[in-house]
């Protein structure tokens, strides 16, 4: 009877597709251990076959499924009756060796890596023997282990449940690593570091390791004690950081020149203090409110940066943590950018190191863009070390399921395959192998790698902050918890490694460095020295075009391009005006001539959105490209023009970053089109506008946005220069609206001619690219420089009652509508820099008419929007120093939510409708 009852059951299972072919063997013997003994098999397969023994009591059992059953078990029998224990032998190799298999790459889901064991490690059906055809008795079998791919140091022949230890100790500890195994070099790489035998600590990397932890929970205690309740965002729970960091760097000490850190605010100060050596006392004077500042605002002080340069046995580093705003994971692309730069000046040789959280980490879309960005050619730098902090909790989210959907907070990391070492913060030693291995590898791949420190946040979210309303019961462990530095002194007197004396002499001795840290004078903020470049001579910009422009003999250019390029060699000779494309590859070649490096990125850069500029040339029969830029002499400035990934946010960081290290360099970004800047508006916001202001970071980066008004629809007429001027205070930047080439040309020079790096957004013409009357002389090339403001040198001064100011492309439509109209009492005045505002020259430019009674603005932006709200205080300036004698007038589309109308028709009425109002206002 029961055996009528097993085949019927089988015959269920025999319905299942991964029931039959190679598993016929494997999931019969688990369904005879099922029907025997139910809880000796994993719980997986157990309600499977509970689901499946329901089902199969409305089948009538299949004699035909019985046969088969039964003739496979005799074929076994006789295949193995010469030699049964070899023949098992041969088998239980194969299953082995898919066991191992299995433990390389689900090990790490059993680790002990919470040192809170809030969530107990994975019940994993693949780790289990049984899953792979072993059964119990197969567990004391022992087996040549030679031909298993093992590592040569375990025995020849070993049981397996000696293997299982050593696999469990291996990959299941309190250290567990995730490895590419799609790639065999990688995969061979990580399993001799990971299966090599482990060397134990030696008592002084016990002791150093004890010394940092005692730092990193001293500098916290003292904060606590002295400023209760005050704001430092601590590390307790992740102390474990100090001692990752300080072996990241005596690592890189001797074999790298710098060490640059990006982090958030979560234990900022720690690392500051413990990580770069800032003096305690600077810190001190933070909490005092006396600590000077380089920048007007200053910023919280566990925003700033620092730099220093510290001495390890192994020879000196220079360290810096970049400055951050409180938008956690922007930093990472300004820290790599800012590597890059180093890496392209004097080919330093840079350890980036970009701490995150884990909530961020798993949340935030920069993540990905930076991650996307690391092997591109633009923005490669060799690799970056990454270390989450993991607090196992987001603010106050902590449910995984709600934080994000990945089994851990790192799993974004596997779209590029990088090498994850999962860690338990409690357990220093691992933390010292995680670091060790993280560097080796970056060193060895030029990728990146990510370390996973797993912890805890002791307090909440901030230290006034009480988290136990909202994470009870993972606060009631936090509070029965003793910190890391506690666990492992007392793990070292049980070892007899450092007496308990020791360890309160550590405590004592690090207070008392604390107490005793003279006090810190105020960081200098950066000058450049960037020289004037030299003058040009019509001559000169002819013979530098002619390398500019020049193509060589076997490149087969797209015919539009080959138009393009024979048309520049016209304007070289005169024959044609320059239009913008060629003005502004001149400025380019000529900044390169002077030996300052250029580097231009942008989603369409090389040709340029609008196909103006065409810096890249792209062969038509051959994948090859040729940058006349990169070939004006040798040897020559770098340049570097790159078509970036699609990404505003990262990229734009990344430059920003570039920037703040490359004075010397002319560095842009252009957006696609200009309201893409949308994408990247913490950038703005909270670097390219106030970083100077808040940290004293000066930056020179150029922002190209095309903007203007072409009856497109919304998208993507404006790039937005209301929120530019927004953000506009204390000469921070210059918005500029160039209206010629010329105007372009000597812009863009003069970036490199200030003497002081300040950031310049150009509201980048569209249709004016190829306006007629929008071209320039070699001689306005080689003679003139950056004019604030273009004067109206048609009019008759002694005529004009009326003046119109305006910005970019609407001045050429007034122009034409005087020219129709003959509107010869009104003078068309060209404001080319909207900030800061050229108050005094447009002042003088009124003073020229004598009969002047109003003072029109206008523009083709919304009342709301554009320049208007602005300018407004300026103009109102401009008319005081010019004897109040006009009244300030505004022209243009009404206040509307929408950039512009999606009707090219209703555009159109409204372009003509405001250029006509200009003439009458």
């Amino acid at each position: 009877m029961k055996q009528t009852q097993k085949n019927s059951r089988m015959a269920a299972l025999w319905r299942s597709s991964h029931m039959n072919g190679a598993n016929a063997h494997y999931v019969e013997q688990l369904f005879e251990r099922y029907l025997d003994a139910p809880d000796s098999i994993p719980e997986q397969w157990r309600h499977y076959f509970d689901t499946l023994v329901e089902d199969s009591k409305a089948h009538v059992p299949l004699s035909s499924v019985r046969e088969r059953f039964r003739g496979q078990a005799s074929l076994r029998q006789r295949i193995a009756a010469p030699s049964p224990a070899v023949t098992r032998e041969q088998q239980v190799t194969s299953h082995v060796r898919s066991w191992i298999d299995a433990w390389r790459r689900h090990g790490h889901r059993q680790a002990h890596l919470d040192p809170l064991a809030l969530q107990s490690p994975e019940t994993v059906a693949e780790l289990d023997p049984a899953t792979h055809g072993l059964t119990v008795a197969d567990m004391a079998r022992e087996l040549d282990i030679r031909a298993m791919e093992l590592p040569h140091h375990l025995p020849a022949r070993m049981t397996l449940m000696a293997l299982q230890g050593w696999l469990v100790e291996t990959y299941a500890g309190a250290l567990a690593v995730e490895i590419p195994l799609d790639d065999p070099d990688a995969r061979a790489w990580w399993l001799a570091r990971i299966e090599a035998p482990q060397r134990a600590a030696s008592r002084a990397e016990q002791q150093a390791l004890l010394e940092r932890l005692t730092a990193a929970d001293g500098f916290e205690r003292y904060l606590a004690g002295r400023y209760p309740g005050a704001k430092r965002f601590g590390l307790e729970g992740c102390d474990a950081l100090i001692p990752l960091v300080d072996a990241l760097m005596h690592e890189a000490a001797g074999k790298l020149s710098h060490v640059m850190i990006g982090m958030a605010h979560r234990g900022r100060l720690n690392v500051l203090v413990n990580a770069l050596g800032k003096p305690p006392a600077a810190v001190i004077d933070e909490f005092e409110g006396r600590a000077p500042h380089t920048g007007t605002s200053g910023d919280v002080k566990y925003h700033l940066g620092y730099h220093s340069t510290r001495q390890f046995p192994n020879g000196a580093l220079l360290c810096e943590l970049v400055p951050n705003p409180s938008h956690l994971e922007i930093v990472t692309p300004v820290l790599q950018g800012a590597v890059r730069a180093r890496q392209d000046q004097d080919g330093a040789q840079v350890l980036p190191i970009a701490m995150h959280g884990d909530a961020a980490f798993a949340g935030q879309g920069v993540v990905m863009e930076c991650l996307q960005m690391s092997r591109t050619r633009a923005f490669g730098i060799g690799g970056t070390v990454h270390i989450v902090i993991n607090n196992q909790i987001g603010f106050t989210t902590s449910r995984a399921d709600d934080a994000r959907s990945t089994r851990y907070c790192t799993d974004i990391a596997h779209m590029l395959q990088i090498p994850v070492l999962h860690v338990n913060a409690d357990e220093p030693e691992a933390v010292l192998r995680a670091a060790r291995l993280a560097f080796e590898w970056r060193e060895h791949s030029g990728q990146d790698v990510l370390i996973d420190l797993i912890g805890y946040r002791r307090r909440g979210h901030n230290e006034a902050d009480e988290p136990s309303g909202t994470q009870p019961l993972m606060y009631a462990k936090i509070r029965q918890q003793s910190t890391a530095q506690q666990r492992y002194a007392e793990r070292l007197v049980a070892q007899g490694r450092v007496s308990a004396e020791q360890v309160k002499q550590l405590a004592d001795d690090y207070r008392k460095w604390l107490e005793s840290s003279a006090p810190a004078s105020a960081p200098q903020a950066s000058v450049f020295d960037v020289s004037a470049l030299p003058a040009l001579t019509p001559e000169s910009l002819v013979a530098l075009g002619e390398r500019a422009f020049a193509v060589p003999a076997d490149l087969s250019l797209q015919r539009q391009v080959e138009r393009v390029y024979e048309d520049r060699q016209r304007m070289l000779t005169g024959e044609i005006p320059l239009n913008w494309g060629a003005a502004e590859l001149l400025a380019y070649a000529s900044v390169l001539a002077a030996g300052h490096p250029v580097r231009l990125i942008g989603q369409d850069s090389g040709r340029g959105t609008f196909s103006h500029r065409h810096a890249v040339l792209h062969d038509q029969q051959m994948d090859k490209a040729w940058v006349p830029l990169q070939h004006l002499s040798a040897p020559q400035a770098p340049c570097v023009i790159h078509d970036s990934l699609l990404s505003e946010e990262a990229v734009l960081a990344f430059e920003y970053g570039y920037s703040t290290a490359a004075p010397q360099s002319l560095v842009l970004w252009e957006a696609q089109f200009g309201d893409f800047a949308n994408g990247a508006q913490v950038v703005i916001d909270q670097f390219i506008a106030a970083g100077d202001a808040k940290w004293g970071q000066r930056c020179g980066l150029v922002l190209l946005l095309p903007h203007g008004y072409e009856g497109q629809g919304p998208e993507h007429s404006s790039a937005r220069p209301e929120r530019f001027l927004q953000l506009c205070a204390e000469e921070n930047m210059f918005v500029c609206t160039p209206t010629t080439p010329a105007q372009m040309f000597h812009l863009l020079r003069r970036q490199l001619m200030l003497g002081v790096a300040k950031p310049l957004v150009v509201m980048q013409p569209k249709s004016l690219l190829r306006h007629r009357l929008a071209v320039s002389s070699l001689e306005a090339l080689a003679d003139g420089h950056f004019q604030t403001m273009l004067p109206d040198d048609q009019a008759d001064a002694s005529r004009v009652t009326r003046v119109v100011l305006s910005a970019g492309k609407v001045h050429y439509d007034l122009l034409a509508e005087r020219g129709a109209q003959a509107h010869q009492d009104t003078a068309l005045v060209r404001v080319e820099q909207v900030y800061p505002f050229p108050v005094e020259e447009v002042a003088a430019e009124l003073a020229r008419y004598p009969a002047l009674k109003t003072l029109v603005w206008c523009q083709e932006e919304p009342r709301n929007q554009g320049y208007w709200q602005g300018v407004r205080d300026a103009l109102d300036e401009v008319v005081a120093r010019s004897g109040d004698r006009a009244s300030v007038r505004y022209v243009g589309r009404p206040s509307a939510a929408a950039p512009a109308t999606g009707s090219a028709h209703q555009h159109a009425e409204e372009q003509c409708a405001l250029v006509e109002a200009a003439f009458k206002a």
